[in-house]
């Protein structure tokens, strides 16, 4: 159900920071003609810190309406706080999200039991399919396998985003898990190896930035053709790190702003690509076959 190139989507903003609605709407097209296989709404990458809950509402309801039903649509609904998770996981259901993606509680560091509950919380007051999220660096806690399997047996959690780049990681949840949850890659410099081992796809920045490729990698991989895989791949693999070069969006969102799709507007506390990053970005771009605008 979840599977190939799903872009964790930038939030366009104008100068002053606001949502770019327009923009929004451009961009969803713009990635639909581009052969992306989902869209990802608020995630890490769509500044879900300083978006608020409205303001993801109206951009999952405006997404739904635009992509009718063509690819799956998931809204990132996590938080540390379960009871703000549900409720979130509620209205984006309502405005049309197919699927929500739950990240571990960052800073409140759960425990594992504490971890089963908050998902299982979720899971259980949710309408629609729930995506789990472990990417430690950033929240501070790890999913464990062992506690990934315990969520796989609930019907509503279909699937796991693992972003520990980590490979014994992968193939230790597939053994664990097997058909019960769907693995997706959480990194893009690891994903090719992770979808030639069995995850299913890729939950990706650098798709914003070049989504034709990524889905072409995710396509080869999908067939088991190692030797294109890795070709593609290390085409890609520049751009996957200029991507991280500072704190991710800051570098990707400038990278979209050079495809002309999206002005500049950012959010404090992040702050525009320094000189230095653009350089070393738009290099990367060029590296990779991704043709600029400005």
């Amino acid at each position: 159900m979840y599977s190939g190139s799903i872009v964790a989507i930038v939030t366009p903003m104008l100068e002053s920071g606001e949502v770019d609605f327009p923009a929004w709407d451009a961009l969803l097209d713009w990635h639909v003609a581009e052969g992306t296989d989902g869209i990802v709404v608020a995630g890490t990458t769509g500044e879900s810190p300083t978006v608020t809950i409205d303001e993801v509402v109206e951009l999952t309801r405006r997404a739904a309406a635009r992509l009718k039903g063509r690819i799956p649509l998931i809204a990132g609904s996590g938080t540390n706080d379960t009871a703000r998770s549900i409720a979130r996981t509620r209205r984006f259901a309502e405005a049309g999200a197919d699927a929500v993606l739950a990240v571990t509680p960052y800073y409140s560091k759960p425990t594992q039991e504490g971890l089963f509950r908050h998902f299982t919380a979720m899971a259980e007051e949710s309408s629609v399919p729930v995506i789990l999220y472990n990417v430690p660096s950033r929240t501070g806690v790890d999913l464990l396998p062992e506690t990934a399997e315990r969520l796989a047996a609930h019907p509503r959690i279909v699937a796991l985003k693992e972003a520990t780049g980590s490979l014994p990681r992968l193939k230790e949840l597939r053994e664990r898990c097997g058909e019960d949850l769907q693995l997706l890659s959480g990194d893009d410099p690891t994903a090719a190896e992770a979808l030639l081992a069995g995850a299913s796809g890729v939950i990706s920045v650098t798709a914003n930035a070049a989504p034709r490729a990524m889905r072409e990698l995710c396509a080869a991989a999908a067939t088991g053709v190692a030797g294109l895989t890795r070709e593609l791949d290390a085409r890609l693999q520049v751009l996957h790190r200029a991507l991280f070069v500072e704190s991710n969006p800051i570098p990707v969102k400038w990278a979209v702003e050079q495809l002309g799709l999206i002005r500049g507007g950012i959010r404090l506390p992040l702050t525009r690509l320094t000189a230095d990053g653009q350089n070393l970005v738009r290099e990367a771009m060029r590296a990779a076959g991704v043709e600029c605008a400005l």
